[in-house]
């Protein structure tokens, strides 16, 4: 079977056309819009954790299609010669380079799991032991303090008092009630003061710290729970990926030259 020059011509303008088109998303007055424009927003989109479905690639198609024309239009306009413009690209240009820089850096320096468990270990020995479920009442001077224990002493009910006289506007609201927490939570003279008390115990005498005078009371006791590894392991990753990524900042910064 033989093919004429202008078969043949038309079935490579054909092919070529079929070519262009399945690497295109669309053709913009007479200009070739890439498919992977569309891809790199879908990267950024799948990277925020939002799904990709149909409807969401036919609002991307509308909007690399939109961008286009408007590029198109800011061309036209000689928008890419203006000083304002080339001042921006500059900007931009810089934060593209240093957001790919910290990237690089944290793809060759990960967090090794090794490092993570070592952070762990050091978080829970910090924080084992015994934490109390505390009630404080705040007031500035002393004679206060010691009068509240002489009512408490006699029947008031602390978590009245601390209603209506603790400073502590946070605990105050609520009786006076700290929530659970350990010792090393607190200032040192509150600390000690706290840790002396049984379940249910009150301090005898007025606590002094920075903040004025303080009634406290111990209403339980308890172990620390500490949360396991691979509950907060993401957590310490993402915190120990960052601290390198400072000191990594830092160690540029401390080595330039700066006049």
């Amino acid at each position: 079977m033989k093919f004429s020059l202008t078969a043949l011509t038309a079935a490579v303008l054909i092919t070529t056309a079929s070519w262009a088109s399945a690497q295109n998303l669309a053709i913009v007055n007479g200009k070739a819009v890439p498919k992977a424009r569309m891809a790199l927003l879908e990267q950024q989109i799948a990277a925020s954790g939002r799904p990709i479905d149909d409807t969401v690639r036919a609002q991307l198609k509308e909007e690399v299609v939109l961008r286009e024309i408007f590029m198109q239009e800011a061309e036209k306009r000689g928008i890419g010669a203006t000083s304002d413009f080339k001042a921006q690209m500059d900007l931009a240009r810089q934060t593209i380079m240093i957001r790919s820089l910290f990237t690089d850096f944290q793809k060759k320096n990960p967090v090794t799991d090794a490092e993570i468990k070592a952070e762990y270990d050091k978080f829970v020995a910090a924080n084992s032991g015994k934490e109390y479920r505390a009630r404080h009442i705040l007031v500035e001077k002393e004679d206060e303090a010691k009068a509240i224990i002489a009512s408490l002493k006699k029947g008031g009910k602390f978590e009245e008092i601390a209603k209506k006289q603790s400073k502590d506007p946070g605990s105050g609201a609520n009786g006076g009630d700290l929530d659970w927490a350990a010792a090393a939570s607190y200032v040192p003279e509150f600390s000690a003061a706290m840790v002396k008390l049984e379940k249910g115990q009150l301090t005898p005498e007025p606590v002094k710290t920075q903040f004025g005078y303080h009634v406290i009371r111990v209403d339980d006791v308890r172990t620390a729970e500490m949360p396991k590894f691979e509950e907060i392991k993401p957590q310490i990753a993402q915190q120990m990926g960052q601290q390198k990524l400072q000191e990594f900042q830092k160690g540029l910064r401390d080595k330039a030259k700066i006049q």
